[in-house]
């Protein structure tokens, strides 16, 4: 479905990402890790348009989309939920769901996608009037994440969907990212928490400064004496 290419991203003098190449399938969830700043996040912003890579491909679905913008991606079938998970404050639960489907006009097919996100994430259906900038980040965390699936997403872009969760929402979050899967969207995971990712996940890319340093199945590397002293904590 996806084939990143060789990418060389810049910030600036700063060479990012040094000559990525990752493959996702039709299905897949596939997770990036690493420490902070080894450029997981990059690679997610340079799929999703919000950065443009000096060099290399980016290939969804055989069309090159290196260097398309942000909305056109979004129109193809990509959806991400940004780090940070970026809900717009002051807008009602509703009002955040609404724009996650601004790109489209079958009000049927949105009707429909209202009612799945509100049966994936109850809280959300009891919460739908409230101000999301006065829901818990869990809360937050789910409407972005129901955000992005009203745009109908074939690919699903995750970044650190964990980030300042108690360990019981966490293990919400990555059960509903399985279920997300398993309705037939796949996913590309960035995440910390490498012990939950890899516990998800069907293969695996370990990113350090800005390069690939190991890929495989998530069960090998969940498995490799490399990635559990560095990532899982033993």
């Amino acid at each position: 479905m996806l084939t990143i290419d060789n990418i060389n991203v810049y910030y600036g003098a700063i060479h990012a990402l040094k000559g990525i190449s990752v493959e996702v399938n039709v299905g897949e969830i596939v997770t990036l890790i690493g420490a902070n700043g080894a450029g997981k996040s990059t690679i997610l912003r340079t799929i999703s348009g919000l950065l443009k890579p000096k060099s290399g491909t980016i290939n969804f679905e055989g069309q090159n989309i290196a260097g398309i913008a942000a909305q056109d991606i979004v129109k193809l079938g990509i959806s991400q939920v940004p780090e940070g998970r970026r809900v717009f404050a002051n807008m009602t639960v509703m009002e955040n769901l609404e724009l996650g489907a601004y790109i489209r006009t079958d009000s049927k097919g949105i009707k429909e996608d209202f009612d799945t996100v509100f049966a994936r994430f109850p809280k959300l259906a009891e919460r739908r009037s409230q101000l999301a900038g006065t829901m818990s980040g869990g809360e937050q965390q789910m409407l972005a994440m129901g955000r992005a699936l009203m745009s109908r997403p074939r690919l699903l872009l995750l970044d650190e969907p964990s980030m300042g969760l108690a360990p019981l929402l966490v293990r919400e979050i990555f059960s509903i990212i399985k279920e997300i899967n398993a309705g037939g969207t796949t996913v590309l995971l960035v995440e910390q928490n490498a012990h939950m990712a890899l516990s998800i996940a069907h293969r695996a890319y370990v990113l350090e400064t800005g390069r690939i340093t190991l890929a495989g199945s998530a069960k090998e590397l969940a498995a490799s004496e490399e990635v559990r002293k560095a990532y899982l904590g033993g």
